[in-house]
């Protein structure tokens, strides 16, 4: 589903990526971790052109990445992506929110777009706020609702940039429950999360970065257990004592 090979991005002087090679395969959960400023975000916001990459190739379902919109457009139309941030439009009720790019994009008329978004409601529990306005709702409660929008074009690729870490303790886990049922039902997901736990409950592929470098790929039982490079044994060690 997704190729990513000697991929390279700058920011200036500074260089974020460093020669990325990565692929996910249909239907794979991968984790990327590694300490702040290592480079997660910004792999992921290269899948779907968020940034765009200096060096290197990116491949989305058969379609690669250049400055053509036409293959950008494309891309986004089969690439979910949720924030830390919520992102939904204030001023629209939260199921005006999800009917707004079914209707502008895919053509839905509203009947179709609003049984649509009453159906992932439904799938992230919160069917009975749809009326609300996301200020009326919690964090936990808006990060569901950017879930459900995501799903409501029916992505082929769900990526998540650190989900819950603008969210309080007691409603990071009502987030990645539902993250973890759409992995159980078998979406390619890229999920950019500090949550250890998680990752070893949903991921297919352990990725850790550091410095704009991919330092270590592995599956998560020889990941958590084995790591193979120094760099990965103290981040783990730093981040699993807490």
């Amino acid at each position: 589903m997704i190729e990513m090979h000697k991929v390279g991005k700058r920011f200036g002087d500074f260089r974020a990526l460093r020669a990325v090679d990565l692929s996910v395969q249909l239907g794979q959960k991968v984790v990327v971790c590694g300490p702040s400023g290592s480079g997660k975000s910004t792999l992921i916001r290269c899948i779907n052109r968020l940034e765009v990459h200096d060096e290197g190739s990116i491949v989305v379902d058969g379609i690669e990445l250049t400055d053509d919109t036409r293959n950008i457009n494309a891309i986004r139309r089969e690439v979910g992506m949720v924030f830390q941030q919520f992102n939904l439009f204030p001023h629209l009720t939260v199921l005006q929110n999800l009917t707004l790019a079914p209707m502008r994009v895919r053509g839905m008329s509203r009947v179709e777009a609003e049984d649509l978004a009453m159906l992932y409601l439904e799938r992230v529990r919160i069917q009975d706020q749809a009326r609300k306005f996301p200020s009326q709702l919690s964090g936990g409660q808006q990060q569901r609702v950017a879930i459900a929008r995501s799903l409501c074009m029916k992505p082929r690729v769900m990526l998540f940039d650190e989900p819950t870490s603008a969210l309080d303790p007691e409603m990071i886990k009502e987030v990645l429950d539902v993250i973890v049922e759409l992995a159980a039902e078998g979406m390619t997901m890229v999920c950019v999360t500090h949550e250890m736990g998680f990752a070893r409950r949903v991921a297919d592929l352990m990725v850790f970065m550091d410095k704009g470098e991919i330092v270590e790929t592995a599956p998560p039982d020889r990941f958590f257990s084995h790591p193979a490079s120094e760099r990965t044994r103290l981040f783990l060690s730093q981040i699993l004592s807490h």
